[in-house]
This record gives C-alpha cells, structure tokens and sequence, in this order.
C-alpha cells in the first residue's frame, strides 16, 4: 500500500516542498548567518542564564547537548553516506539497521529528556521566564516539533510498522539538492511523519540564522592564540621569591 504523502508526486506541492524550499532555506540560512555575524555580534550569544539557576541546568544542557550530537552524527550518516558505501565495507543493511535504530531511539530519549527539563526550567523558574523572549519560546516550538517528529517517525516505522529503509527515498533526495537535480519524486514516496519531519527541519533551519542556536556553529579558537592577561600588583612586599621575567610588580 502506497503511503501517504504531503504532496502529489508530481504536482506544484511536491516542486514547492521539495525542490524550492529547500534551496530558499539554504540562502536563508548562509546569507542570515552572514548578516547576524556583520550587523548583530553581540547578540551572537546562547545569552546564557546559568547565573540564575544552575541546577536543573546542570542536568538538562548535557543531556540535550549529548544527544544533539548524536543525532547530528545519526544524520549524517544516514543522509549523506550512501548505502552502496556501508554495503561494500562490509555491513549489511540489517546489520545498519539495527545499529541505527538502538542509538537513534537513545539520542532521541536523550534529546528529548534534556529539551524537556530545560523548557521546565525556563517556565518555572521566575528569572529565566523573564529573560525568556519571544524568539526563544518561537525557537524552542520549532526544535521540539522537529525533534518530536523525528523520533515519532523512527518509532512508528521501525517499532510500530514494519521498518522502513529511508536511504532509498530520503538520502538521495538530501543529497540530489546538493547535485542541483533535486528528485521531488523520492520524498513523495516517503511516509508522512518522515515528510513532517524533514518540512520541519527545513523550517527550523530557515529560523536558524535568527536565533540563539547560532552559537552552535561557533567555537572559541581565538583562545589558543590570544595573548596572555598579565595581573601585576602595586604592593612590592607580596611575596619572598623574585618575580619570573615579564611578571614583575609595577610601582
């Protein structure tokens, strides 16, 4: 039985979803990000609020985070490695199968429990819920319909239905967009959830730009090479042993 889609396999829904959009959210997302960097470096921040409870914090942000990671590695690897690949090293596709379900459905567990814990905090605790804007609640919407989804759909179909191979629908789809022959026919061939899931990510990336998970894409390699912060007290009585050169007290 055929499944069923969002769209028509070859009408103006399926070019408009598969074929359009993703190209308008890939300029979304390079051109924002360079305009958030040029016009906005200051808001360029997880504006963090550790300072207000530490916590629930403590136990969530990891938790998120591992499992973020996770599913980020999952992706890719279900997504831009082809299947031939894997198949010529040596594993097969239910050897794949079960290896990516077991860590996919524990990253998902993972990412969904910490997200959880953090929403809880932000709506509980009075300090956060005040720095709390309304692109975060926005952002935190879209991430957890995306990540629901995701997980919905990998449960459905592989515990509840009887499995489904995505590396032959959705992966050559994900990777003809970046051959510029994009194939709308491949995702209409895919589950709904699947479709949900992929239409939402596609919208959470277009976001993306414009909100605090902008800072996932940064990394503080300014540190290994900035120059130390010298401290030099005016007291010359401090201490018995001669200063080491470059550290001698100023007065």
């Amino acid at each position: 039985m055929k499944p069923s889609t969002l769209a028509a396999e070859t009408g103006t829904g399926g070019i408009l979803l598969w074929v359009v959009l993703p190209y308008v959210v890939l300029a979304v997302f390079v051109l924002g990000h360079v305009w958030r960097y040029r016009y906005d470096k200051f808001g360029w921040t997880t504006r963090s609020s550790q300072l207000y409870e530490g916590r629930l914090l403590s136990i969530g942000s990891p938790l998120f985070h591992f499992g973020v990671l996770m599913v980020l590695l999952g992706h890719i690897a279900g997504l831009v490695i082809p299947e031939s690949w894997t198949e010529a090293a040596g594993i097969s596709e239910d050897v794949y199968h079960v290896f990516a379900l077991t860590l996919g459905v524990i990253a998902g567990i993972a990412t969904v429990g910490g997200l959880a814990i953090l929403i809880y905090r932000r709506r509980t605790v009075g300090p956060v819920f005040s720095a709390t804007t309304r692109n975060d609640k926005a952002m935190y919407v879209s991430l957890t319909v995306t990540i629901v989804l995701g997980l919905s759909a990998t449960v459905a179909a592989n515990a509840l239905g009887g499995g489904y191979n995505y590396r032959e629908t959705i992966s050559p789809w994900f990777r003809s967009v970046f051959y510029l022959q994009p194939d709308p026919h491949l995702m209409s061939e895919a589950p709904v959830l699947f479709q949900l899931h992929a239409a939402s990510a596609l919208l959470l990336f277009a976001f993306w730009p414009f909100t605090r998970l902008v800072h996932m894409l940064t990394a503080p390699l300014g540190y290994v090479t900035r120059p130390y912060i010298v401290y030099r007290s005016r007291d010359t009585g401090l201490g018995a042993r001669a200063p080491r050169r470059g550290w001698e007290r100023t007065g």
